[in-house]
């Protein structure tokens, strides 16, 4: 009866697909909390590699000579176990401990880390350097949906080591 109607759903289909075609390469080119780095390994012995990120504030984040722990997440479990042993303690403990928390979002889709991730991380009290890069942290050890420890000396790794407890953690802050 009306010849123009499947024309008009075709066009809506074909406007509808160039719309989230143009979002997704629009989203693709916002910029990013962490620059694109090449992948260093973490190992005993040696130094950690610089990294330049940002924390969840948009703002550099980056590690002192004087810090003693840095705790490194790359699954959203391990990011979560952080999160609870780190509400249950004062906000300044990272800063008394000479505690660093990194966060590996490189493999979450980039819509979903800046629509709710790391809004989530904004209202929390503690810096948590971000990367958004897949390849910056690639290298880095980690365990199935456990937290990385890696303990410092002078940037230079001692020890390192995963938790999956909140236990393991709350003591690995404690020392």
């Amino acid at each position: 009866m009306f010849p123009f109607v499947p024309a008009a759903q075709s066009t809506r289909r074909a406007f509808s697909a160039l719309m989230v075609t143009s979002l997704l390469a629009a989203t693709a080119g916002l910029p990013t909390v962490a620059s694109a780095q090449t992948a260093s390994t973490v190992q005993v012995g040696q130094r950690v590699p610089a990294l330049a990120l940002k924390d969840q504030h948009d703002k550099p984040w980056q590690m002192d000579t004087d810090t003693r722990l840095l705790m490194f997440s790359a699954s959203r479990q391990a990011s979560n176990l952080v999160q609870e042993v780190l509400h249950k303690l004062p906000p300044d403990q990272l800063t008394r401990k000479n505690a660093v928390y990194l966060a590996d979002m490189g493999k979450m889709p980039g819509i979903i880390t800046r629509t709710f991730a790391l809004p989530a991380l904004k209202k929390l009290p503690y810096p948590i350097g971000v990367s958004t890069d897949e390849a910056t942290l690639a290298a880095w050890p980690r365990q199935a949906d456990a937290v990385t420890l890696i303990e410092l000396d002078q940037n230079q790794v001692k020890r390192i080591s995963f938790v999956s407890t909140e236990a393991d953690l709350r003591a690995a802050l404690e020392r």
